[in-house]
C-alpha cells in the first residue's frame, strides 16, 4: 500500500480514536453540550442497553440529558477499542464497563467536514469478557 494512503490511513484511525474518546469524556462529564457537539445533526440513531431503538437527533440527545440527570446512574468507562474504516464511515467497537457489569458497544461515526461526527450508538450486554491479552493480539483496524 502506498506511504501516502497509510499515513492518511492512520490519520483517519487515530481521529477516530480521539472522537470516540471523546464520546466517553463527555458521558463520564454529564456534559451535554459537549455530547451535542459530537452527534451529527441528521440521520443519527441510538439503542441504549434494554431501551428502544432512538431515531432523530431530539431524542437520541434528550436521552442523554434524562440519563446525565439521574443520580444513580453510573460511571462508563470503555475498553479494548477496535476499529472499522471504510471511506466517510468509521466504527468504533468496544468493551464498556458500568457498575461492575460489561457491555458491547458501536460508536458509528460519520466524517462530515472533515471531523468524526457520531450517527449511531448501541450497547448490550456482553456474555463473556475477553481477556486482556487476547484483546492485544486480536488488536487491528480494518480499512
Amino acid at each position: 500500500m502506498p506511504e501516502r494512503i497509510q499515513q492518511c490511513q492512520s490519520m483517519d484511525e487515530a481521529a477516530l480514536i480521539d472522537a470516540n474518546a471523546a464520546y466517553y469524556r463527555a458521558f463520564a462529564a454529564r456534559d451535554l453540550g459537549a455530547m451535542n457537539d459530537l452527534w451529527a445533526e441528521e440521520a443519527v440513531s441510538c439503542v441504549h442497553p434494554s431501551w428502544p431503538a432512538l431515531v432523530g437527533r431530539t431524542p437520541v440527545l434528550a436521552s442523554y440529558r434524562d440519563i446525565f440527570l439521574n443520580p444513580l446512574q453510573e460511571a462508563v468507562t470503555a475498553r479494548d477499542a477496535q476499529t472499522l474504516i471504510d471511506g466517510a464511515d468509521g466504527r468504533v467497537f468496544c468493551v464498556e464497563e458500568v457498575g461492575g457489569g460489561l457491555l458491547i458497544a458501536t460508536n458509528w461515526f460519520r466524517l462530515i467536514d472533515g471531523r468524526w461526527r457520531l450517527v449511531h450508538h448501541q450497547a448490550g450486554p456482553l456474555a463473556t469478557a475477553p481477556s486482556p491479552s487476547a484483546a492485544r493480539e486480536e488488536k487491528r483496524s480494518f480499512h
